[in-house]
């Protein structure tokens, strides 16, 4: 991966299986054994000890080849989904949307909003469920808290929490959890 970064070499290579039809349901890798479950910290929720991260799904030119990549998953037992509003400017959900119609009941969905206020975090969410094609996440995770002053903000008089806890007496968020990923410097 030398000169690359992580996200990059995961794209290329999402690239590459999807011009080679190396996901495609002839493939002989996509027919092996079932994805083993694991449970989901204390929700009880069984989900795949794969997750499939929606910023790849975005990568591919075509959107028929990420939707395409989602529906293998999930018929591959795949069944936990991740994304994020500002995956390819919202486009990965859009696309994963689209490949879980009619597949809904066999997903965990979950999606992350950047917003770190009330307002913000309610619009992301009402955009996320329409480009999504859902009434309803399973998972709603506050994304990238990582500095210091991140909890402070979505925890403040209209912060984001307020948002989730809406969001959840309204049935259209399960659960409610956060992100970090920040890569510190050497000591």
């Amino acid at each position: 991966m030398s000169g690359q970064t992580r996200r990059e070499f995961l794209g290329r290579a999402m690239a590459a299986a999807t011009s080679l039809k190396v996901l495609d349901s002839s493939s002989l890798l996509a027919s092996g054994p079932d994805i083993p479950r694991r449970t989901l910290g204390k929700t009880g929720e069984k989900v795949s000890a794969i997750c499939l991260g929606g910023y790849h799904i975005g990568v591919p030119r075509d959107p028929a080849d990420g939707i395409r990549i989602i529906e293998t998953a999930i018929d591959r037992g795949i069944n936990f989904l991740d994304n994020s509003d500002d995956y390819h400017d919202g486009d990965s959900e859009v696309r994963m949307g689209q490949a879980i119609q009619g597949k809904r009941d066999k997903v965990f969905l979950m999606t992350k909003p950047h917003p770190r206020d009330k307002k913000g975090a309610l619009k992301s969410l009402d955009e996320s469920l329409r480009r999504l094609q859902t009434d309803h996440l399973d998972l709603w995770q506050f994304h990238e808290i990582v500095y210091d002053t991140d909890p402070d903000w979505i925890f403040s008089a209209n912060g984001a929490v307020e948002a989730a806890y809406i969001a959840k007496k309204q049935g259209k968020v399960r659960y409610v959890g956060f992100t970090g990923q920040k890569t510190l410097p050497s000591i």
